[in-house]
């Protein structure tokens, strides 16, 4: 049956289909301004139904970023973005978002502005979940994002993929951007990639990033330890690899490769707060019913995000809950990677700032602040902690929190240690960031 379970899905997917295409059809229908179908008694709620259901069975493609601009941070300056492929590899495409303009002091001002890294998370969601954290990056930073490639997409023949794998593949985007300059944020799941691949550089002798800014991630899941965190610690290995690991069909390049399905993470997203989606999908309903056009439009915008998902390889995902969620090799210091060991300690000419939801039910509070007990190495003057008041999971890295609260402080945080910043100028922002995350948590920094 685990061989034939994701056929099956896709069966139904099949199956579904017409259904889905007919209940788009009806819902335009019955809800198209001036049909006879419209003035029937009844047509709004026909309508509404039909999209609901249409919404509930369609296949959700991964979006796009589409940031074609954005404003500099004094509103006084609108730059057109180009989305380029940096360079490609067969699990990850490093893109870059390139802000032009044709006035020569201007122009001036972004070759000035510090570069920036984003680590999207490979966990079920595509990078453009992070659409929101690149756009306002964008105001004063080149950035590059990766964007991690759906993994029934990869041809079987382009081999396995592993969290060593990750490594390295962060390694070479942070030399091919090159790290004199560079400042990695990380958001979620790779925090602890990429702490891993700073610390192997670091203790190369390598270049390493002027900065890491490391926001909701499970550096150490002994820490408050969640929900996520304990589904991950209450079955063994084995289970996973039995229940949760499905070959991908035939109808996609990567067919036979291993993988935890889309489908099945998404089912498990929802299943995390049945009752809220529900409501959410009620809502739509009657939004739809009463003609709020706004409303109905925010829940297509959340849930055409939130209900595209990816499939991981299943190298990867069991590296992960068995490092990560079960063995706590990173903080326990037992790590190895292809024969290195992992020392977060290595690392000396990196600045840090870790950052946490204080409702965060993904990640807890003090899992992402752990990598300053690791990093012993980094000076306290180039060490800050924030904990944003009333902000969830999402929160710290998207929407008004972000903008308003977070990214102030992240700006401020790359500013002071970017090139050519003085020691002065520096720990005037680490002291800001530091008070103002004392004002939000009962701890004291690290």
């Amino acid at each position: 049956m685990p061989m034939l379970f994701y056929q099956l899905h896709e069966m139904g997917r099949a199956w579904m289909k017409p259904w889905t295409l007919l209940a788009d059809a009806n819902a335009k229908a019955f809800g198209a301004d001036g049909t006879w179908l419209s003035n029937l008694p009844g047509a709004e709620q026909l309508s509404a139904a039909n999209e609901l259901l249409y919404r509930i069975g369609k296949d959700y493609e991964k979006p796009a970023f589409g940031i074609h601009a954005v404003e500099n941070d004094d509103n006084d300056r609108t730059y057109p973005v180009v989305q380029l492929d940096a360079l490609v590899k067969p699990f990850c495409k490093l893109l870059r978002f390139k802000r032009y303009t044709d006035d020569p002091a201007h122009l001036e001002v972004i070759k000035a502005q510090p570069t920036v890294l984003v680590v999207a998370p490979l966990s079920g969601h595509h990078s453009t979940l992070l659409r929101d954290t690149v756009r306002t990056l964008l105001r004063d930073h080149k950035v590059y994002v990766t964007d991690w490639i759906d993994a029934r997409m990869v041809p079987a023949e382009s081999g396995t993929f592993s969290l060593d794998d990750y490594i390295a593949y962060i390694e070479d985007f942070i030399r091919h951007i090159g790290a004199e300059d560079l400042h990695v944020v990380s958001v979620c799941q790779p925090t602890v990639p990429v702490l891993a691949a700073v610390s192997l550089m670091a203790g190369r002798g390598e270049a390493t990033p002027r900065s890491l800014v490391m926001m909701g991630g499970p550096i150490d899941t002994r820490q408050s330890p969640t929900a996520v965190n304990n589904l991950a610690t209450e079955k063994p290995l084995a289970w996973f690899e039995q229940n949760v690991i499905h070959p991908v069909p035939m109808n996609y390049p990567g067919r036979g490769r291993q993988v935890y399905p889309g489908f099945l993470q998404h089912m498990g997203f929802m299943a995390m707060n049945p009752e809220r989606h529900l409501e959410s999908h009620w809502d739509f309903y009657r939004d739809l019913v009463k003609g709020d056009d706004d409303d109905a439009q925010s829940h297509r915008r959340f849930y055409d995000e939130y209900n595209a998902v990816l499939d991981m390889p299943a190298e990867y995902y069991l590296d992960t809950i068995r490092v990560v969620f079960q063995e706590h090799l990173l903080p326990r210091g037992k790590w190895v990677v292809a024969g290195e060991r992992v020392d977060p300690s290595k690392i000396t000419g990196t600045a840090l700032l870790t950052i946490e939801g204080e409702l965060d039910d993904i990640s807890g509070e003090g899992q992402t602040r752990a990598a300053h007990t690791l990093c012993t190495g980094v000076s306290k003057a180039d060490r800050a902690h924030l904990t944003v008041e009333g902000a969830g999971h999402y929160g710290i890295f998207s929407g008004r929190r972000w903008r308003t609260q977070v990214y102030p402080q992240v700006r401020a945080f790359i500013a002071s240690h970017a090139q050519g910043a003085s020691p002065a100028q520096a720990k005037p922002a680490v002291k800001t960031a530091r008070k103002k995350a004392a004002k939000r948590t009962t701890k004291k920094p690290t």
